[in-house]
């Protein structure tokens, strides 16, 4: 286990002369009673040293005192399978140090290595990230009041907050997250300096403010987390297209819950959890074209094509916070047919089968389903198309072809557009149960396309 392997370490520079216990997170969670994700390691022990203790270290930030160890394999594939990820498992061995200046807002621009854990805690972000524990004796190290501050449910800054958040930017998400997975109260000096500074997160690359925003959608608490953006000044600077709808009123028939705000919260609270990132994010930016689409007719409040505007405004959020092609493309693909649930019942045998098979599909149903129970909580549609899936065989969802482009060049038509139309027709008839074999599918290509 990673967490033996930790101790393993502290262990080691404990007998080679040094000082080291776990720090930060992982303290944290232990005294929660979770279990850690990661661990990291402080010491007095120099980059130089520690990487000459364990020779497999990899420097990926010597210059701040920081070194990874990798576990042993066997530790590592151990888990790697608890955690049901590749990713590379290692222990973070850093320095005790103190920082000097943030001009980038995010990076020190000097580092002082210190032999003192307390100046090492001063310059971490929360008092619940900054406790030392040592592993061999249980013995927690507070200097910053993290135990009081976790018994209490306080997410609180060490030291000055608005000096904590103007070294780095990312910091006040982070606030927000903790405070949202944790179900704990941000300290009112920490949550008003939040306030003061929010509009300086632009100046954090987009991609760490994705991955800061993708933990807090995934982690099972993102109603919460985006309240505590909205109110903490946060949610216009990185989302001003979900800040936007805020006050967009619905038809009460349809959404008796609220605005398109409200209802996209309630959404994002009945996702399943774990959550996978692209249905998190196709949950929140669902509704997104809602906002420039409203209109009030004389029947009651519409949309007209917010589907098709929400596709474009999503795919440009998507290219802003710099989403991989695959992620972009599950994300809109969410968007784009979270509406067609609403025809599941009247559609074409074929229409049906092919939107049951579509990529990711279970993404798409748990879409739609907690998109209901942030509404009118009719789960109809929901268990409709639960039985059609239990009902339909596989090889009768997506039979093999009984046409193919060669089938037709034998028959003399020539390779281009028609080819598609063909093809997609003969399938269709398939699926729908009027082609029985290939000879009638011929038959009925001759008959429908003939040359």
């Amino acid at each position: 286990m990673l967490k033996d392997f930790a101790t393993a370490i502290v262990q080691t520079l404990r007998q080679r002369g040094f000082q080291a216990y776990l720090v930060g997170g992982c303290v944290r969670d232990l005294l929660l009673g979770r279990e850690p994700k990661d661990y990291d390691v402080a010491t007095n022990a120099t980059p130089e040293q520690v990487m000459s203790i364990f020779p497999e270290t990899y420097a990926v930030g010597a210059q701040f005192g920081v070194v990874l160890v990798p576990a042993p394999e066997r530790d590592a594939a151990r888990d790697v399978s608890a955690e049901g990820s590749s990713k590379s498992h290692a222990v973070e061995v850093a320095t005790f140090r103190s920082d000097i200046g943030y001009s980038d807002g995010r990076h020190p621009d000097e580092v002082r290595f210190s032999r003192d854990p307390r100046e090492d805690v001063a310059r971490r972000d929360f008092t619940i990230n900054g406790m030392l524990l040592d592993p061999l004796s249980g013995d927690v190290l507070d200097f910053v009041g993290g135990r009081k501050d976790l018994a209490a449910g306080i997410i609180r800054t060490i030291g000055d907050p608005e000096q904590r958040f103007g070294e780095d930017k990312l910091r006040m998400l982070r606030a927000v997250r903790f405070a949202a997975r944790f179900e704990y109260t941000v300290e009112p000096a920490t949550f008003a300096a939040m306030q003061k500074l929010a509009h300086q997160i632009q100046v954090v690359s987009r991609e760490r403010v994705r991955d800061e925003l993708t933990r807090m959608l995934t982690e099972g608490h993102g109603r919460r987390a985006f309240l505590l953006l909205d109110e903490s000044g946060l949610l216009k600077p990185v989302l001003p297209e979900i800040s936007a709808m805020k006050g967009v009123e619905q038809p009460r028939e349809f959404h008796p819950e609220g605005d398109v705000f409200v209802h996209t919260l309630l959404l994002l609270h009945n996702l399943p959890n774990p959550c996978p990132l692209t249905l998190a994010w196709g949950a929140l930016l669902h509704d997104v074209g809602k906002p420039p689409t409203f209109r009030v007719a004389p029947d009651r409040i519409r949309f007209d094509g917010h589907v098709e505007v929400g596709v474009k405004m999503a795919e440009e959020i998507c290219r802003r916070l710099r989403f991989s092609n695959d992620e972009t493309g599950q994300i809109l693909a969410l968007v784009d047919n979270h509406m067609r649930f609403g025809h599941v019942t009247r559609m074409k045998e074929a229409t049906l089968k092919k939107f049951l098979r579509m990529p990711a599909f279970d993404e798409h149903l748990a879409l739609h389903r907690a998109d209901c129970l942030a509404s009118h909580r009719n789960l109809a549609t929901y268990e409709f198309v639960q039985q059609k899936r239990a009902e339909i065989p596989a090889e009768k969802m997506r039979p093999a072809p009984l046409v193919t482009g060669d089938d037709l060049i034998a028959d003399g038509h020539m390779p281009g557009p028609k080819f598609r139309e063909i093809l997609t027709a003969v399938e269709d008839a398939q699926l729908e149960g009027r082609l029985p074999s290939r000879d009638a599918a011929l038959e009925f290509v001759r008959r429908e396309f003939p040359v």
